[in-house]
């Protein structure tokens, strides 16, 4: 069991990563900086309303509290993250600013064909081309999207450079930047994340994916 799945913990396989594809702290940082700088930006004018369903929270002796924005946005600057140290090892590069929040959270998506769409009268918001899934050492494991997009796009027969909206994870930031750059992807990519990713608003691990998908099909309508 060890050989064949590692005994790698989360953060252990972004060190890795990070190891393995010479990514920079400063980089990391960077990245994780302006996942905070876009997300801020992107609730404080409303852009994730259309996606969130708000929860009511009723409380005794008091107004139900509605719960309707992501709590993990955290206000920092280039200097509080360089500050950090790494979660891994002391002069490690991963540390809690570069790395996703624990946090909960929940998505649904309703998956249908055209035929069953029309039956009932549903307006599809996006139509899904194809899907693709890819494996690689677990000691890497957040390297796994890269050869996954090569499968994909060898399958559609579609480019990144046809991409006007790309989603990607940021489970950590040494992953995310060493996926962009074995995609060819520049590190500050607008298409990439626009509104932030999950530095800035959490891993909801089982909720993530749908998520993604979720908020790049809205992207995708405002653009």
């Amino acid at each position: 069991m060890k050989e064949q799945y590692g005994i790698d913990s989360m953060p252990e396989t972004a060190e890795n990563v990070a190891d393995d594809f010479n990514i920079e702290r400063e980089a990391q940082d960077l990245m994780a900086f302006r996942s905070q700088q876009k997300a801020a930006a992107a609730q404080e004018s409303g852009v994730f309303d259309a996606e969130i369903t708000p929860v009511t929270i009723q409380r005794r002796k008091q107004e139900p509290l509605i719960f309707a924005k992501d709590e993990h946005l955290r206000a920092t600057s280039l200097e509080a993250l360089a500050g950090l140290r790494g979660i891994v090892r002391p002069d490690g590069t991963v540390t809690a600013g570069n790395a996703s929040g624990v946090n909960d959270g929940a998505c649904a998506l309703l998956l249908a064909t055209e035929a069953a769409a029309a039956e009932n009268g549903l307006v599809p918001k996006a139509r899904v081309l194809g899907m693709a899934t890819a494996g690689v050492a677990p000691r890497i494991m957040g390297f796994g999207p890269a050869p996954a997009c090569r499968k994909v796009l060898a399958l559609t027969g579609l480019t990144l450079d046809q991409m006007d909206v790309i989603e990607l994870n940021e489970a950590f930031a040494a992953q995310g930047l060493a996926v962009m750059r074995d995609l060819g992807l520049a590190d500050d990519d607008v298409r990439v994340n626009p509104n932030g990713g999950a530095i800035a608003l959490g891993h909801p691990l089982g909720a993530s994916g749908a998520r993604l998908v979720t908020t790049a099909m809205y992207q995708l309508h405002r653009t």
